[in-house]
């Protein structure tokens, strides 16, 4: 059986997924996950095949936790599952480690394959992701939009920062001191052309970083 570790903050969301893995008559839940650090602890504990994590989760998100994942576990192939389709998710994701990125509309038609997918070491992509994906390189970063000028750390401290965590929660929560998370924060304004943590959560709700 192929042992599969879900992550996703809402246990109707996690419930629901863990039919569609078991209906598939070779697949079985092994462990489950509400937020980011009980997923690299369930993961630790229970040795799955393939991890299906959700980007937005509390604690850390899904991009820390795939980076983490893939740092320790390197044959663990991870599975984006999130709500969000806008490129720039799916770019943070591969670079983050992940191999597939399905989105949760799509998941009752194509989880199953996407995690057989991934177990045979590919990659597997919705026709958005990979179109996404596909336009990025082809930019070689030209023509980037604001978005594709932040790096993932920059990315995962304007999310919390929007949702109105503090510089400690922040700092705690990435292992990073408080004084780095203040200059990622002033190198946000900077580079976004902004001037308050109101306007960094406006930006985040309009580019549907966050949701309002």
């Amino acid at each position: 059986m192929i042992k599969v570790l879900l992550a996703d903050d809402h246990s109707i969301v996690r419930a629901g997924l863990g039919r569609i893995v078991e209906e598939s008559g070779d697949m079985v839940v092994v462990a489950e996950a509400a937020d980011g650090r009980e997923a690299i602890r369930k993961a630790e504990e229970s040795r799955p095949d393939v991890a299906v994590i959700d980007i937005s989760m509390p604690g850390l998100d899904g991009l820390e936790v795939i980076s983490r994942l893939n740092s320790r576990y390197p044959d663990l192939p991870v599975l984006v599952l999130t709500m969000h389709e806008e490129g720039q998710y799916v770019v943070r994701a591969v670079e983050a480690g992940a191999m597939g990125y399905v989105t949760k509309q799509s998941a009752p038609e194509q989880l199953v394959t996407a995690i057989r997918k991934v177990l045979e070491g590919s990659r597997y992509l919705t026709d958005e992701a990979a179109e996404a994906l596909a336009l990025r390189v082809a930019k070689g970063g030209k023509g980037q939009s604001l978005l594709d000028s932040l790096s993932m750390r920059e990315m995962q401290v304007l999310r919390r920062l929007a949702m109105g965590n503090t510089n400690r929660e922040i700092a705690e929560a990435y292992g990073i001191s408080v004084k780095t998370v203040d200059t990622y924060r002033s190198r946000l304004l900077k580079k976004l052309n902004l001037r308050n943590n109101a306007e960094l959560s406006r930006f985040a709700i309009q580019n549907r970083l966050i949701e309002p």
